[in-house]
């Protein structure tokens, strides 16, 4: 797969810490916290959905070689973690992918081709416009890859990685071959503003990767979704997303609108304590515009913590007034919760607020598209969907 077309953008935005040599590495593991020396970073685009977030469905489906660590563990949820007395009988046992040192052709040419390269392919979990790349080399201080990049694709369906591998013109080059930092967050901003199922990371030449988290926009087919009729309009999966909220202390708000239960009190959003009279609230987009007709509202997990009413306002665009169209109600901790509306309500956002603090595990908002809102979303996926040549 060495044929790609580049996306268009300005280098800089590849180039957020400088990666000279010296610079690259992490000093080695002298106990305490592993954590201690992380480089970390904060990036905009990570406020968006991780289009390869495990919940939405998104694997690594293949990869060119796993021999110190599996391809899996890049998607995996909570940060990388190190056992500096965790060794198996490869080596060193670390928590990401990591691959064998590559050589060159013999004694006299030890050292791997420039072209060199190990990849991943990860098919994500919601199609959608990718805004920016986390490769987190996190414990990988020593046995980093040089340098990474990474190219994007769309397919339709489910293509085995044969398809994937062959499909050498689909995959566009969106984030250009740069050097990275060890035990790092190394962020990438991507301004293509297409719509991609599936990226492929490439180390050169070799090398661990502990984490990838793949920032931006779910962008959901819109035949899909009129084939289903009703859906949830606001889940992540369906193109919904958190635009603000008052507070995320404990957990996140995203979490209240992941496809599937909650498994825990942190898969859910829970708030801190308020010493004040106000109350707590989360303002989310819909996937278009879309006619509401019954409301879930699950606190499982959320016993002496759950939020102890809520109500629900909505509005038909980005500055309209709220209407309310579903009063303050009780909660019952550890409950799912589900109300129907008196009327069909037609919004393209949505506000839950909650009395006085605390938490819930799901919102689910059922309804559909209106007409204007298929029109819209067809609009938007098709002015987002690669055109070919």
């Amino acid at each position: 797969m060495s044929t790609h077309r580049t996306v268009p953008q300005t280098a800089a935005a590849h180039r957020p810490v400088p990666a000279a040599l010296d610079d690259a590495y992490a000093a080695p593991y002298q106990g305490g916290d592993p954590y201690a020396d992380y480089r970390g970073g904060e990036f905009s685009f990570s406020r968006l959905t991780d289009l390869a977030d495990r919940r939405l469905g998104a694997g690594v489906v293949g990869a060119a070689d796993e021999s110190f660590a599996e391809r899996e563990r890049l998607l995996t949820r909570a940060p990388a973690v190190f056992d500096v007395h965790a060794y198996g009988h490869k080596g060193k046992t670390m928590d990401g992918w990591e691959t064998r040192r590559r050589r060159g052709t013999g004694a006299d040419d030890p050292f791997p081709a420039d072209a060199d390269h190990d990849w991943a392919l990860v098919r994500l979990g919601a199609p959608g416009i990718i805004r920016g790349i986390v490769v987190d080399t996190a414990h990988f201080r020593g046995n980093f890859p040089q340098q990474v990049s990474i190219a994007a694709a769309a397919f339709e369906g489910t293509p085995s990685v044969a398809e994937l591998l062959a499909a050498e013109d689909a995959w566009e080059e969106i984030v250009p071959r740069t050097p990275v930092r060890g035990h790092a967050a190394n962020g990438f901003t991507v301004d293509s503003g297409r719509r991609y199922t599936h990226v492929r990371v490439n180390q050169h030449p070799d090398g661990g990767i502990a984490r990838l988290r793949v920032h931006g926009e779910v962008l959901p087919d819109p035949g899909w979704l009129a084939l289903l009729g009703g859906f949830d309009v606001a889940c992540v999966a369906n193109g919904g997303s958190v635009t603000d909220a008052s507070d995320g202390f404990y957990s996140s708000p995203a979490n209240t609108i992941m496809p599937g239960l909650s498994h825990q009190q942190d898969d859910g959003w829970e708030t801190r304590r308020r010493r004040d009279k106000g109350n707590d609230w989360i303002e989310y987009r819909l996937a278009a515009q879309s006619e509401i007709r019954a409301v879930e509202v699950d606190t499982a997990y959320l016993k002496g913590n759950a939020a102890g009413w809520v109500s629900l306002s909505v509005r038909e665009h980005a500055d309209a007034e709220w209407t309310q169209v579903l009063p303050r109600t009780a909660l019952e901790p550890d409950t799912l919760h589900r109300f129907p509306l008196a009327a069909p309500a037609t919004a393209t956002h949505a506000r839950l607020d909650v009395y006085p603090d605390g938490g819930l595990a799901r919102l689910r908002l059922h309804g559909g598209l209106t007409p204007a809102g298929t029109a819209e979303l067809t609009d938007r996926t098709r002015r987002a969907v690669r055109q070919a040549g």
